[in-house]
């Protein structure tokens, strides 16, 4: 069995949407303060922008955990 981590971060963007982002295998280390700085930063250097337009804002974050199990077919 294996868990896998996702971190998902959702921002406002100039058109008033709402842009997920993930990052999947995130650190067992993360904190809130990480988070925010990581999401300051993405939208500081404006490097993503998508059909709702550049990013302008955090809208919330969340780290998602989910248990997997491989199961052998006989």
């Amino acid at each position: 069995m294996s868990t896998q981590r996702t971190l998902e971060m959702d921002f406002a963007t100039e058109l008033n949407r709402t842009q997920r982002l993930r990052v999947y295998d995130a650190r067992q280390d993360l904190n809130a303060a990480d988070i925010s700085t990581a999401m300051g930063n993405i939208i500081a250097k404006n490097i993503f922008n998508g059909s709702g337009g550049a990013l302008t804002g955090k809208a919330a974050a969340r780290i998602i955990t989910k248990n997997v199990e491989e199961i052998d077919l006989v």
